[in-house]
């Protein structure tokens, strides 16, 4: 999916044009991914543009942060307000907004410590993250051969841009095979997650997920999705998933602030269920895309305006 990228980026405490937004080509962060990352959607709304749970997302940024020891020189409140201030300048109707902390250049490159660092914050237009009308119909999954991080490895709980160089190797493989998205089993054989999206599957009417011990990020859709579900009085059970019960599930979502809620209609060519979406599905993508589109009450106080004042002398 192409991207059309802003033309003005909130960098280092201030919005610059595209060119301007650039850092050395011998920051710590190019050649060791020392960076963490964050996924936030804004919606359209009855009441102006809206921020899907940016609290929480930023939180999560900060809680990444902390893991990797990336002590960035703002505080939460003012990067939810760069998020607000990049849209605005971007004059964007909707929106993905990408904050981006690393380490730059300074010291010895192989000093993470000595290495100043740089926070971004971008935002662009974004339809449907797995392709057009996938919302509609589903998408078609494959197991990857490759597995996520095995515990005491990596960091999944942290959003890490070295994270993603697996998660890159997982989707590859997936669009050479075929594919649209591809499943990580993780180190004992069982269902981890996609390569950016948590995985739900439904089965005799409850719902399944992985816990976080099965080297997934937390995701902040999923504990939307969760929350949801529970709302509409469906159980729901957080366990290891044997590779077989993708298989033979009545139905299968990933769901991630990329994906929203995206049905999978058949995982390595065996349909699941009859091949289209299911309705505990379909009712899930409906409530969670109400809320986000403020057609429904926001009852979890999950929106925040995007025109809300910047943060005062940030």
């Amino acid at each position: 999916m192409a991207v059309n990228y802003p033309a003005l980026i909130w960098h280092n405490g201030k919005i610059k044009p595209w060119a301007e937004a650039t850092t050395q080509v011998m920051a710590h962060a190019l050649h060791y991914g020392s960076s963490i990352l964050e996924g936030i959607r804004s919606y359209e709304t009855p009441k102006g543009q809206m921020i899907f749970r940016l609290h929480d997302h930023m939180t999560r940024f900060y809680n990444s942060a902390k893991v990797y020891d990336i002590k960035l020189p703002y505080t939460q409140a003012e990067l939810e307000a760069a998020c607000r201030e990049v849209i605005k300048a971007n004059k964007l109707p909707k929106s993905y907004i990408r904050p981006v902390a690393f380490r730059g250049a300074g010291g010895p490159l192989s000093l993470s410590a000595d290495a100043p660092i740089e926070v971004a914050v971008g935002a662009w237009e974004m339809g449907a993250y797995l392709g057009k009308g996938v919302l509609e119909e589903g998408i078609d999954a494959g197991v990857s051969s490759w597995q996520r991080f095995a515990p005491n490895t990596l960091p999944t709980m942290a959003k890490s841009a070295a994270n993603y160089m697996n998660a890159q190797l997982i989707k590859m493989e997936a669009i050479t095979n075929g594919y649209v998205e591809g499943i990580a089993l993780d180190t004992s054989g069982n269902v981890s997650e996609g390569s950016g999206a948590n995985t739900f599957v439904v089965r005799q009417g409850k719902l399944f997920t992985t816990p976080l011990a099965a080297a997934i990020l937390p995701g902040i859709t999923r504990d939307s999705v969760i929350t949801l579900a529970q709302e509409m009085g469906y159980t729901v059970i957080e366990q290891s998933l044997p590779r077989e019960i993708l298989y033979i599930a009545d139905e299968l979502f990933f769901c991630g602030t990329a994906a929203e809620v995206t049905p999978i209609r058949s995982v390595d060519r065996i349909t699941i269920g009859n091949g289209k979406p299911g309705p505990i599905t379909r009712q899930l993508q409906e409530r969670y895309l109400s809320i986000a589109e403020g057609r429904a009450e926001d009852r979890y106080g999950w929106l925040s305006f995007c025109n809300q004042p910047v943060t005062a002398g940030r």
